[in-house]
């Protein structure tokens, strides 16, 4: 079986962060006998075929080099700058739909489509494709009708439509009316083969780019909560983004600052190194796709606190053993932490939740369930 995968995301080197995932899916499949080429975007100029990793790679043009930006800089910012990026969107859809076509032409069997926008919009008529949704292209379709209208003829003709997270399937259900059920939600894979197990003593982490979804300041002000009763824990935040300066005047200001520490942007193989140390992570994003660091959390023996709205992330993170969920407030993170940093169980709990993830997101398991996906998409070939 030859699989294209078809995605604006995809790993330009072995420590970028962009589809990381995906590239542990497609060597997890080739493992499985299957052939996987990618179909991705030039990154400003950077383009060409080639080998990454044992993947062939196909990373097309679609613009002068200064302007191809729209993949890699962040897809949701580059629409919004209005016609500049809607018109980079049609030239982006047209590149990867030709290179598809050319694939399916070459002797590919179907096409695994990564977010409906552009991927999804790119598949050429008549190929049979599996069409997963990540997070951000579905967060779309609840509040956006010009999505909806773009998104709709994607869903319908998909032969197999799929989610990350019982969230995002809620998402395309409500708003696509193409019913994702449990057999087609599944997170996407975690390498923890080299994962330590966390050996604790460095206090709470966040993993996150520091944007205003991501809600880093709420862990700050838990930290400062904590130390307003005589519980002194470091915070290091993990990860860079337009928020950092506001954070950082935010713990200044609640006279945390000598308690948080902004790490920066590091690369995936990294993140282990810090869930290593950490005694406890707070994941207080809001309406995520997933969440899958805090699933890498879990994974690591390290326990998790994440908002009762934090979205795809609660299917991973337990209300009790490895895991608490808590209101979206400073006050109501710093209360769960202390209640999980103090119960009886907690060893044994996450341990355990950590082993069933472990193999529950093992590249193998999520590559057998993929294939499974291809099989019924060859059989069905469109649901439209």
């Amino acid at each position: 079986m030859r699989v294209v995968f078809l995605t604006h995301n995809y790993p330009r080197d072995p420590d970028d962060l962009a589809g990381a995932f995906l590239a542990t899916l497609a060597r997890a499949l080739v493992a499985r006998g299957v052939e996987v080429r990618v179909v991705a975007p030039s990154d400003r100029g950077r383009g060409g075929d080639g080998t990454e990793q044992g993947i062939v790679v196909r990373r097309v043009r679609y613009a002068r080099a200064e302007r191809e930006t729209l993949a890699y800089g962040g897809l949701n910012r580059s629409l919004a700058r209005g016609p500049a990026g809607l018109t980079g969107l049609v030239a982006l859809r047209r590149a990867l739909r030709r290179a598809a076509a050319e694939e399916m032409s070459d002797g590919a069997d179907l096409i695994h489509a990564h977010w409906w926008i552009p991927a999804g919009l790119a598949v050429p008529r008549g190929a049979p494709f599996v069409l997963t949704s990540h997070g951000s292209d579905a967060a779309l379709l609840p509040r956006s009708r010009a999505a909806r209208f773009l998104a709709r003829p994607v869903y319908a003709r998909a032969s197999v439509v799929t989610a990350v997270s019982r969230e995002l399937a809620g998402w395309i259900g409500t708003s696509m009316h193409r019913h994702v059920g449990p057999d087609h939600v599944h997170p996407m894979p975690v390498d923890a083969t080299d994962f330590p197990w966390s050996t604790g003593g460095g206090g709470i982490v966040v993993v996150a780019r520091l944007t205003r979804q991501k809600r880093v300041h709420l862990a700050v002000e838990a930290v400062a909560c904590l130390a307003a009763v005589g519980v002194e824990l470091p915070l290091t935040v993990v990860g860079d983004g337009p928020e950092r300066g506001a954070l950082e005047r935010l713990a200044a200001e609640r006279g945390v600052g000598h308690l948080v520490r902004f790490a920066g942007r590091v690369a995936p193989h990294e993140v282990p190194s810090f869930l290593a140390a950490a005694d406890l992570m707070l994941f207080p994003a809001q309406g995520e796709g997933l969440g899958l660091v805090a699933a890498e959390a879990l994974m690591a023996g390290v326990p998790v606190v994440a908002c009762w709205d934090g979205g795809g992330v609660l299917d991973v993170v337990p209300e009790q053993g490895a895991g608490r969920r808590a209101l979206p407030s400073g006050e109501a993170l710093a209360d769960a932490a202390l209640d999980l940093l103090h119960a009886p169980d907690r060893a044994a709990a996450v341990r355990a939740d950590g082993e069933r993830l472990r193999t529950e997101l093992s590249p193998a398991r999520v590559a057998e369930v993929c294939e499974g996906w291809y099989r019924e998409a060859l059989s069905v070939r469109s649901f439209a």
